[in-house]
């Protein structure tokens, strides 16, 4: 990468807009930084000076595409400037050296997927064949997430900028973001460990007994990279609902699932058998001060 700025363009597909707010609640001095450091050129809410008709017809290259929004082919369902997402992310795609999908939605579909009168709705991999793949410099990077944390996209670019290239997992994540799992840094472990059940918005607590909290089973940085600096979803009271999961949306997301009162699914790399047996032990004991209110 040259010591020039990096041209950023931010193409907006089949979206809620959800993570172009996320952007927007960067830590102020660290979305200035972002702003000075790379030419963001186009994004349909921030930028003026570009149209995407200019973008399409300017013969310059994309350093950086970021994707935001599921993709689809069906003109009937969505266009843009009288074209389908999917021919537009085809024209931007081979101008393009690296492509980030921005959100769940961009990277498999996420809850736009689900919609049963259009079943082509699909993310952004799906949509760009094997040929115009290989001419990027990198893998495209899945930045999963409903939406994504702000860092995560900030971060991404400046690795990229600074080292050309990210570790990825096996679902086109960075491994630096997306190794952990939610459950990692929350508040709650110790109500976790010693099986104490919590309730919506209460400060005390497990959510992952009744509530449907997924924690133990999302590979996030939620609770290690904070939303505003400050909180996330499990520290306020709200279960994690695994949006950075490839099998987001999932029905009845808050409440826990079980069979004769066991959770159908148990926390990553845990055998089932371990998890009853060491629940088993927990159950046995009281830890008294776990049961009272944390502010009385």
């Amino acid at each position: 990468m040259t010591n020039d700025k990096p041209v950023v363009v931010w193409f907006q597909a089949i979206t809620c807009n959800g993570n172009t707010h996320s952007l927007l609640s960067a830590n102020a001095s660290r979305l200035e930084q972002f702003l000075n450091s790379f030419n963001l050129i186009y994004h349909p809410s921030l930028t003026i000076d570009k149209s995407l008709d200019d973008i399409l017809n300017n013969t310059d290259n994309i350093d950086f595409l970021l994707i935001e929004g599921s993709i689809s082919n069906n003109e009937k369902f969505f266009q843009i400037s009288n074209e389908t997402t999917s021919n537009l992310l085809k024209k931007l795609a081979n101008k393009s050296k690296y492509i980030i999908s921005v959100g769940s939605c961009a990277s498999y579909g996420g809850v736009h997927a689900k919609f049963e009168e259009n079943n082509d709705i699909s993310g952004v991999s799906n949509f760009l064949d094997e040929d115009l793949k290989n001419k990027l410099v990198h893998p495209i990077i899945n930045l999963t997430g409903c939406p994504v944390h702000p860092e995560w996209i900030l971060q991404t670019l400046f690795t990229l900028k600074s080292f050309g290239s990210v570790a990825l997992d096996k679902e086109g994540r960075p491994k630096e973001l997306y190794s952990n799992l939610a459950h990692h840094g929350c508040t709650r472990n110790e109500y976790f460990e010693w099986k104490v059940e919590g309730a919506f918005g209460q400060k005390e607590g497990c959510l992952f007994y009744e509530q449907g909290c997924r924690g133990p089973m999302t590979h996030s940085s939620c609770n290690k990279i904070l939303w505003n600096e400050v909180s996330s979803k499990t520290r306020v009271g709200m279960p994690c609902i695994g949006c950075t999961e490839f099998d987001f949306p999932r029905s009845d997301m808050l409440e826990t699932k079980k069979n004769i009162g066991i959770p159908l699914e148990v926390p990553i790399g845990i055998s089932k058998r371990a998890y009853l047996s060491i629940s088993g032990v927990a159950k046995t004991f009281t830890i008294d001060r776990l049961h009272k209110k944390l502010m009385e």
